[in-house]
C-alpha cells in the first residue's frame, strides 16, 4: 500500500518546477513543448492523479467498490447506542464514494469467535477492518496475519498494541485512569482503604485505566495494600456482589473506583450497605443513568469518552489508507479529558 504520487514527484522527475506541473495539467499556456512532454511522461508513468480528480472520480462513481468490516465487543448500552450513530453517519456519508460497511457482534468474550468473525467479514470482501476486542495473542497473530494479506486494521476503544494494527482510535485510557487515581488521592484521607473494579483484563483498555490509576495512587502515597482490585465481566449482578462483598469485609471501605459498566450496581450495593454518602465513587464516561447518579450525589465524579467519535472515524482512515495511500499516525487519541461532576454535569 503505497504512497500516493504528489506534484512535487512529478516535478523532480521532469526537472520543473511544481507551477509548471501545475500549467501543464491544467493546459495553460506559457510551457515549451519539450518541456510539457516531459511532464506528460512522468504523470503516464507514475500513473499520478491530481487531488481534484480523485475527488472528482470519487463523486462521480469511478472507484471500485470497497468494502469494510467492523467487528464489535459484546457489551450493551451506552457504547453500543453511541458508536452505533457514529457508524451510521460513516455509512451515510461513504455510501455516495461506493463504500460498504459489514459488521460482526460478539455474543461472547471468547478470542475464537472474534477470529471467526473477523475471517467470516474477510470472505464477504472486507478489505480494511475496524476491530475492538480482547487483547489476545490468538487474535493479535490474526491481525498480523491480515496486515501481511494487504487487509489492515484500526483498533478503537481498547487497543491490541502488539499487533500491527494500523492505528488506534480513542481516548488514551492510561492517562484517564492517572486521573482518577489524581481525584481518588485527593478526596480519601492518608491510610483510606480503596476498591479498584475493572470490567475485563484481557482488553487493553480495562488494563490501561486500572494501571494507570494504580500508579497515581502509589505516587500519592497509597501503597498497593490500600488497593484492593476485582473483576466485573462488565455484568451489573457481578459489579453489585463485588461492591456488597467488599463493603461486609471491609466497613471502613473509603472509595470505590470503577474502570468498567454498570456504575448502577455499585450504587446499589452502596446503598443496600446504609453507606450512601459515607465514601467517594470515581467512574469513566457519562449516559443518563450516570448523569442521574451524579446530580443526586451517588457518584462524585466521571471521565467522559467520545464512543461516537470511536465508530465514526475508523472507516475513513481505512478508505484513505486502502483508497488513496495516506496512512494515519499510530493513535488517534481524544484531545483534552473533562471531568463532569454535580455541578457541571
Amino acid at each position: 500500500m503505497g504512497k500516493r504520487v504528489t506534484i512535487q514527484q512529478i516535478a523532480e522527475m521532469a526537472g520543473v518546477s511544481r507551477g509548471t506541473v501545475d500549467r501543464v495539467l491544467n493546459h495553460r499556456s506559457y510551457v515549451s513543448e519539450a518541456v510539457r512532454a516531459r511532464v506528460e511522461a512522468a504523470v503516464a508513468e507514475t500513473g499520478y492523479i491530481s487531488p481534484r480528480e480523485a475527488y472528482r472520480r470519487e463523486q462521480d462513481g469511478a472507484v471500485r467498490p470497497l468494502t469494510l468490516g467492523i467487528l464489535l465487543p459484546n457489551w450493551t448500552g451506552q457504547f453500543q447506542e453511541e458508536v452505533q450513530e457514529g457508524i451510521r453517519q460513516a455509512e451515510q456519508e461513504l455510501a455516495p464514494q461506493h463504500v460498504r460497511i459489514l459488521q460482526r457482534r460478539c455474543r461472547t468474550e471468547l478470542p475464537q469467535e472474534s477470529v471467526e468473525l473477523l475471517d467470516e467479514m474477510v470472505r464477504e470482501g472486507a478489505e480494511g477492518l475496524s476491530i475492538c476486542a480482547l487483547n489476545d495473542p490468538s487474535i493479535c497473530r490474526r491481525v498480523e496475519e491480515l496486515a501481511d494479506a494487504g487487509i489492515p486494521c484500526v483498533t478503537f476503544n481498547s487497543d491490541l498494541p502488539k499487533s500491527r494494527r494500523l492505528c488506534f482510535v480513542g481516548q488514551d485510557l492510561y492517562r484517564a485512569g492517572r486521573m482518577a487515581g489524581e481525584l481518588m488521592s485527593r478526596c480519601v484521607r492518608p491510610g483510606g482503604l480503596v476498591l479498584a473494579t475493572v470490567g475485563n483484563r484481557r482488553f487493553d483498555g480495562h488494563c490501561q485505566r486500572l494501571n494507570g490509576f494504580l500508579a497515581r495512587m502509589a505516587e500519592r502515597g497509597f501503597p498497593a495494600e490500600q488497593i484492593l482490585t476485582a473483576e466485573t465481566f462488565n455484568d451489573y449482578q457481578t459489579t453489585y456482589r463485588v461492591v456488597a462483598e467488599t463493603l461486609e469485609r471491609h466497613p471502613d471501605l473509603a472509595g470505590i473506583y470503577l474502570a468498567n459498566l454498570h456504575v448502577s450496581g455499585c450504587v446499589e450495593a452502596v446503598r443496600a450497605a446504609g453507606r450512601q454518602g459515607q465514601l467517594r465513587v470515581i467512574c469513566h464516561d457519562i449516559n443518563e443513568s450516570v448523569r442521574r447518579l451524579l446530580l443526586e450525589g451517588s457518584v462524585d465524579f466521571t471521565i467522559p469518552q467520545d464512543f461516537r467519535q470511536q465508530g465514526y472515524l475508523p472507516p475513513f482512515l481505512l478508505r484513505d489508507a486502502l483508497r488513496r495511500g495516506q496512512l494515519p499516525p499510530a493513535s488517534r487519541q481524544d484531545g483534552q479529558m473533562s471531568i463532569l461532576c454535580a455541578e457541571n454535569v
